[in-house]
């Protein structure tokens, strides 16, 4: 034991001053040095028989890719990244594992490839015994890739899993950039944000664009959503990587505005509808109308004049909305939400390893104690014969 405690001081104190120079490195933008520290430390920590060196290796490789990303050479790294996930997985290094799961999906999705990045989501397994920060991270760029394959509901799921795990109390720019995602993706699904979010302190100023956009998502206002499309779209929607899902809610807004018409006015024409959506011609004005009925968004007819020949909208009376199976379908979603949730919380619960071993007894305990046993039980035997 004392051997041991002798050989692991030194390698203790050398890995604290490898790191704190990685950091400096890092911190003083000097990221030609830092690559190649980071590369010195994954090989000293690159030990299959040193499996305690495993976060300091996962370090190196998190400080190794950020180098490489502050540089612009990201998509060098991939195969590299490759090469020793499969390494880290045969070894069963769970916190390499799970940087470099991280690592290749930021990657991937720098890099625009959304097929790639979702194929090795369904090809690796990430470790159960990886920290929350890693563990949110991996759920946000999930939640990324499937708003980016239209699955909006996963998307949403994975969201707001990444915003639970991440610490309370700190990350702050990543909480902040969740919530924007949360918000694109609740305007996609039909859904209106509440207030409350944006009152928030720290999500205030950052979602102020985003408030914005909610706004004329709700009011159903097309020239309002351009405006603050072309307001904010070249810079804050673009740095947050949301302008791709942003610019499909052109589709949103104009679905909302047809749907106010259509409760406004019992009839109302064609050229109307278009000076009030602000299109370009009546023809894309009827389709918008007619795509609007086949999906269920309004109810109501086109006709056409039979003096004028002019088109016209023609909406048809309500129906209670508890008689349909609309309130079942979204009881149906809530429950849904709550299972999944508290599923989570049943997983995120952590037990010591090997806990259980505590109280099981060993081979030589048990014979001992069955031995004790039998003794007292001829003691007790002998003592009744002499009180006999």
């Amino acid at each position: 034991m004392v051997e041991k405690m002798e050989v692991d001081e030194p390698v203790k104190a050398e890995r604290e001053v490898t790191l704190e120079n990685l950091r400096s490195l890092v911190n003083a933008k000097k990221y030609k040095e830092a690559e190649e520290c980071a590369r010195i430390l994954i090989d000293r920590a690159d030990c299959p028989d040193k499996r305690t060196l495993d976060p300091i290796a996962a370090k190196g490789y998190f400080y190794l890719s950020l180098c490489y990303e502050r540089t612009n050479r990201f998509d060098e790294l991939r195969s590299y990244l490759s090469g020793r996930l499969r390494t880290a997985t045969l070894r069963r290094l769970n916190s390499s594992q799970a940087v470099l799961i991280v690592c290749l999906l930021r990657c991937y999705l720098l890099g625009k490839h959304y097929p790639a990045a979702a194929k090795l989501v369904t090809k690796v397994t990430f470790p159960e015994g990886a920290s929350n920060n890693e563990l949110a991270r991996y759920f946000y760029y999930q939640g990324r890739i499937k708003a980016m394959q239209l699955d909006y509901t996963a998307a949403a799921g994975y969201f707001m899993q990444a915003l639970r795990k991440a610490p309370q109390d700190a990350a702050i720019g990543f909480k902040q950039n969740v919530q924007k995602w949360i918000v694109v993706i609740s305007l996609l699904q039909g859904e209106i944000p509440e207030r409350s979010i944006f009152r928030v302190p720290i999500y205030r100023k950052p979602l102020l664009p985003y408030l914005e956009l909610t706004q004329a998502v709700r009011l159903g206002d097309f020239g309002l959503f351009e405006q603050v499309l072309s307001k904010h779209g070249p810079t804050t929607f673009k740095h947050d990587e949301t302008l791709t899902l942003i610019v499909r809610l052109r589709q949103n807004v104009i679905r909302t505005a047809v749907r106010q018409i259509s409760l406004a006015y019992t009839r109302i024409s064609i050229k109307d509808i278009c000076k009030k959506l602000q299109l370009s011609s009546d023809v894309e004005a009827e389709y918008v109308v007619a795509k609007a009925i086949k999906n269920g968004t309004i109810d109501g007819t086109i006709s056409s004049d039979a003096n004028s020949n002019e088109r016209y909208m023609q909406s048809n009376e309500t129906e209670d909305i508890y008689r349909t199976i609309e309130p079942q379908v979204h009881y149906d979603t809530r429950i849904k939400y709550c299972l999944e949730l508290h599923n989570q919380a049943v997983k995120a619960l952590r037990y010591p390893s090997n806990s259980y071993a505590k109280n099981v007894e060993s081979i030589e305990e048990q014979r001992e104690r069955e031995r004790q046993e039998l003794e007292f039980a001829k003691e007790m035997a002998e003592e009744d014969d002499d009180d006999f």
